[in-house]
């Protein structure tokens, strides 16, 4: 990593010494989690998709631990004693990604920690557990990665509606959500680099069978039934490709 990069790792106990610190090896061979224990599903879509309300009601249905990647970071950044929080903050502004080891690490050790409170219900029986992470991978590399070093994805549920439909959306939010990222300017900067870096990553895994398309243009509720009914299949044993709803 540039230099700069390597100032964040250490400040987020990311670089190679701490892992040697704790006995993990930098370069692992197998991954954090075993995917037949843990189940992942990543949630993509397009900014203002609704990917955050449709995991919270999922999370209801199914007992998911939702993890967003976008507010791990914003709690980074203005976590207190942080010296690179401006930094990720130029980064969301800028409608760019932030370096991946980071927001990797950052996932891996919400994983850990939701994984040790032994959260009750079905899917986390005898260390088993069930994640839903919201807005990643939005990168091959990330996607790779996240795969290879921290727990293979099972599923990934694509949210797909028009930039128009986003556009509105995310405005109407910007008037109360207080993010600096949801004004116009950074939202169409967002799209840009949704275009140019998130679609590939949902090429990649339809190649792989794993991609459940679903229409987010309907109302909540509708849109809410159809990501249920995926899940309730996907959790029967009723998906085996890719499907669209």
């Amino acid at each position: 990593m540039p230099a700069i990069f390597d100032k964040i790792a250490d400040a987020l106990h990311l670089n190679r010494s701490s892992e040697e610190n704790t006995g993990e090896a930098s370069t692992r061979e197998t991954p954090a989690f075993d995917k037949s224990k843990v189940t992942v599903f990543f949630v993509l879509g397009g900014p203002g998709a609704g990917k955050g309300t449709q995991c919270a009601n999922l999370v209801k249905d199914f007992g998911f631990c939702h993890l967003s990647a976008g507010d791990l970071l914003r709690a980074e950044q203005n976590r207190e004693g942080s010296q690179y929080g401006e930094m990720i903050r130029t980064y969301i502004r800028e409608g760019q990604i932030v370096p991946m080891e980071v927001t990797v690490k950052l996932l891996e050790n919400a994983m850990r920690a939701a994984l040790a409170e032994r959260h009750e219900g079905e899917g986390w029986e005898d260390g088993r557990g069930r994640f839903l992470i919201d807005g990643f991978p939005r990168k091959m590399d990330q996607a790779i990665k996240f795969d290879e070093e921290v727990c293979e994805s099972s599923l990934v549920l694509f949210f797909t509606t028009t930039e128009e439909e986003m556009l509105k959306r995310l405005l109407v939010r910007g008037k109360t959500s207080g993010r600096e990222d949801d004004n116009e300017e950074s939202i169409k900067k967002r799209f840009r680099v949704y275009k140019e870096q998130t679609m590939p990553v949902i090429e990649y895994y339809s190649n792989q069978g794993k991609v459940a398309s679903i229409d987010a243009t309907a109302s909540v509720e509708e849109v809410h039934e159809k990501a249920k009914t995926v899940v309730a299949k996907f959790f029967a044993g009723e998906i085996g490709r890719n499907i669209t709803v």
